[in-house]
């Protein structure tokens, strides 16, 4: 998942989430004004969170997962 952020300079800052092992899954919530991305195992555990102004994201990205036989 990469997140585009309108940081208030010259130019918008990029950040990137994604699940670093196989199993895990990247999760979106918006709650409040606020956008919640968490990397989650399969049992529902929250690895990593990051959470962003609704009103400072220019643009949320979701890539597809790699194939597992590499193609």
């Amino acid at each position: 998942m990469e997140i585009v952020i309108d940081a208030g300079e010259s130019s918008p800052r990029t950040y990137e989430i994604t699940a670093t092992r196989a199993g895990r899954r990247v999760e979106v919530a918006t709650r409040r004004g606020l956008v919640e991305v968490s990397e989650v195992t399969r049992s529902g555990t929250p690895v990593r969170t990051a959470r962003f102004m609704s009103s400072r994201i220019l643009a949320l990205v979701e890539h597809p997962a790699a194939a597992a036989d590499g193609a």
